[in-house]
Formats: structure tokens, C-alpha cells, sequence
């Protein structure tokens, strides 16, 4: 196990001495200045992304050509920046970027496709649901009746959110009368099904390419996420954000993806900003201890992934952080990470909701 660390190296705010030109124009443009690095995102991805996305479709190359810009393509947009562009998909949820409308159902509308996301889709089963239900049963991507240490587990998971994914959101929502919402998912996911075989009559490749399989590409990195990030379920209380979700810290996928580590951190504060993470765990530190939270350092989500499906509960016990303590030694954290990993009985839940 390891110490709690005497520095968090994951980012935060420092505001620079002088802003260039364009920083000085986006900022007039969005809420919050610390969002220039989204905005620098996006125009990365307007410079790079989107224009050879478009060359794909046309038939100015050929052959091997055609799979050479590809390669570049696909590594540059589904590897490189998909993390980065996903995550700040996830902080746009819970804090708008542009101060004109427009330019944010133009991100949401135009560009989210290139990366595999649907419209509103992923917003409104974000902010709709997840975060209402907190990954009890009633969420349509709660892991609890799965065992989260099992790969065949973790495929009819995945296999489910794939196939009727779009179908329980919008069950949920239809039946708590929440319109707009399932109005919104609704378009996103029949307008992807309706415009991705028109654009097949115009070019099959550069669609499959293009857009099909960064979609299914998409769809299993958010639920590889999502199993990940609430793997450990306390079974006493499997609300408690902090006994039922996880940190980790200092990694160099936080400075990619903007914080996301912090989970629980931003399950209990959803609204903040994600350079405020850093200092808001800290202020947690007494609570984090308390509900003996699993908390990783150099370690992130990916990792840990394959750590349960090999049943490697060693090596996330040796990357665990104990705070003043609070586990005793690394076989009772071990023990701990095993028990958080059970399947729940979602029956004894759907009982005590009918009581």
C-alpha cells in the first residue's frame, strides 16, 4: 500500500500572465476562462479531425492512399484525442462552454459523431439518469447485478447497454414524464440510425470508418469507464459515494482528461470545475477516511480494469493510498477490495421498493 502523498501533481488552475489574441477573443465567448483549453480542443480538432474526416468521403484518394490517411486519422481522432474529447464531453454536461447556444448544439450536434457520441444521447443519460440514480438498479448502466471482477460479466454488461441501452433511458424517462429528455435521446439515437445508412449509399467505407465503428468504439470505452469507476460497491451502503466509488491520483490521465479521476469527488460536487477537484478532495480527506474509500495513486481506470479481470486484487492493493491508517494492512484491503466487487441480489432491491 502507499502513503497518502505529500503532493498531488494533478492539475489545477493557475491563471497565466498575459493572455495571446485569441485566448482574448474566446474568453468574451465562454463562461469561464478556465475552459480555454476546451476551445483549444476544439480547434484542434476543426484544424485536423473533421476536414480529413470529410477528404475520407470524397473520391480524391485511392487505394492505399485512401488507408494511409486513414491510419493517421484514425490514430489521431479515435486514440489520441477520443480520451481527451470524451471527458471534456463529460465536464460540457454539467457547465456549458459557449455563452451562445449555438456553438454548443453545434458540439454536441455536429462534432460529437467524429468521436462516436450521439447528439444528446450521452448528456441526457448522464444528467437524466446516472447521476440521479447514482448506479442503483434503477440506472440503465449500474454495475451492481454484475460481479465486476468477471470479463463474461463485464461483456453481457456491455452487450446490454449496447442493444437496449437506448431503450431503458428512455423507459426511465418516459415514465418519470420527463419529456424533453427522452425527446432529446430519442432524435439522437433514431437520427444516427436514419443518417448513417444515407451516407452509406453516398460512401460504405469512409462510414464504417468514419463513423460506425468510432461509435462502437465509444460505447465500449464509456462502459469499460463506467464498470470501472464503480466497480467497488459497498454492500451496506451502496449509495454512499464515497464508500461506492473510487479516486485516482496523481496520473498522467488526469492532465489528459481533465480530472477525471476524482469520481467521487465529482459524484458529491457534479458542478465543479475540474481544476477545483484537486483541492476539493482535500478538503474530503477526513470523510475519505472515514468510509475507507478506495483511493489509487499512478494508477488509472484502464489499469485497474485489467487488474479485476485478471483477479490481480494484489496489485490494486499495492497502488492503494491508506489515509491515516484506515486499513489496517494490505490483507484486510484486499479482502475489502473482493468484498466491493460482489454481484448484488437486485431482487431484495425491486422488494424493499414495492414495501
Amino acid at each position: 500500500m502507499r502513503p497518502f502523498p505529500e503532493l498531488i501533481t494533478d492539475p489545477i488552475y493557475n491563471q497565466p500572465q498575459h493572455f495571446n489574441r485569441y485566448q482574448q477573443f474566446w474568453i468574451k465567448h465562454i463562461h469561464d476562462k478556465r475552459d480555454l483549453p476546451f476551445v483549444q480542443l476544439v480547434t484542434i480538432i476543426h484544424i485536423t479531425v473533421i476536414p480529413v474526416a470529410i477528404l475520407l468521403f470524397t473520391p480524391l484518394l485511392h487505394g492505399w492512399h485512401w488507408w494511409a490517411v486513414f491510419g493517421i486519422y484514425f490514430y489521431f481522432s479515435q486514440l489520441y484525442l477520443k480520451g481527451s474529447f470524451g471527458l471534456m464531453l463529460h465536464c460540457l454536461c454539467h457547465r456549458k462552454l459557449f455563452k451562445i447556444q449555438g456553438l454548443n448544439k453545434y458540439l454536441f450536434w455536429f462534432v460529437c459523431p467524429f468521436f462516436g457520441h450521439l447528439g444528446d444521447s450521452y448528456h441526457v443519460h448522464h444528467m437524466g439518469m446516472h447521476h440521479v440514480e447514482n448506479n442503483m438498479p434503477d440506472d440503465a448502466s449500474s454495475t451492481m447485478g454484475y460481479r465486476r471482477d468477471n470479463f463474461s460479466d463485464f461483456l453481457k454488461y456491455w452487450l446490454r447497454f449496447m442493444f437496449l441501452g437506448f431503450r431503458d433511458t428512455f423507459i426511465y424517462l418516459f415514465a418519470r414524464k420527463r419529456k424533453k429528455m427522452y425527446t432529446k435521446v430519442t432524435i439522437s439515437e433514431v437520427g444516427f440510425m436514419l443518417i448513417v445508412p444515407a451516407l452509406c449509399f453516398i460512401n460504405l467505407k469512409a462510414t464504417l470508418f468514419v463513423f460506425i465503428i468510432p461509435f462502437l468504439f465509444a460505447r465500449l470505452v464509456m462502459m469499460l469507464g463506467n464498470w470501472t469507476q464503480h466497480a467497488f460497491v459497498d454492500e451496506n451502503e451502496p449509495d454512499n459515494d464515497f464508500a461506492s466509488n473510487i479516486i485516482c491520483l496523481n496520473t498522467k490521465y488526469n492532465h489528459k482528461c481533465w480530472n477525471d479521476g476524482y469520481h467521487v469527488v465529482h459524484h458529491i460536487r457534479p458542478g465543479a470545475h475540474y481544476t477545483d477537484l484537486p483541492l476539493i478532495f482535500k478538503q474530503m480527506i477526513p470523510d475519505l477516511e472515514k468510509n475507507r474509500t478506495f483511493v489509487f495513486e499512478k494508477i488509472h481506470y484502464l489499469h485497474i480494469f485489467f487488474y479485476l479481470m485478471f483477479k490481480r486484487y494484489d496489485k490494486l492493493a499495492d497502488n492503494m493510498v491508506s489515509i491515516n491508517g484506515n486499513f489496517s494492512d494490505r490483507a484486510e484491503a484486499i479482502s475489502l477490495l473482493k468484498n466491493r466487487t460482489r454481484k448484488f441480489d437486485l431482487k431484495k432491491f425491486s422488494g424493499e421498493k414495492t414495501r
